[in-house]
């Protein structure tokens, strides 16, 4: 009988276990799907910017880069 519930116990403490960590996995594919569907929208932005106004678009792209030295050719 002892025996027994210490594998029902160990059953349960595992079963929290999994679940705590397939939660934890799903948070985290959750969070990546979100942040690159926002890449994927600012993307597209970007490329509508860059048609409509590339001059725009080169100062956006300096902010986020910061300025880049010119390349000596």
């Amino acid at each position: 009988m002892r025996t027994l519930t210490g594998y029902a116990i160990l059953a349960v403490i595992g079963f929290f276990a999994l679940k705590l960590v397939f939660g934890l996995i799903g948070f985290a594919v959750s969070l990546l799907v979100s942040l690159l569907w926002l890449a994927a929208i600012g993307f597209v932005f970007y490329l509508v910017l860059k048609i409509i106004s590339p001059g725009t678009a080169r100062r956006v792209k300096e902010t986020i880069k910061g300025k880049q030295p010119p390349t000596a050719a």
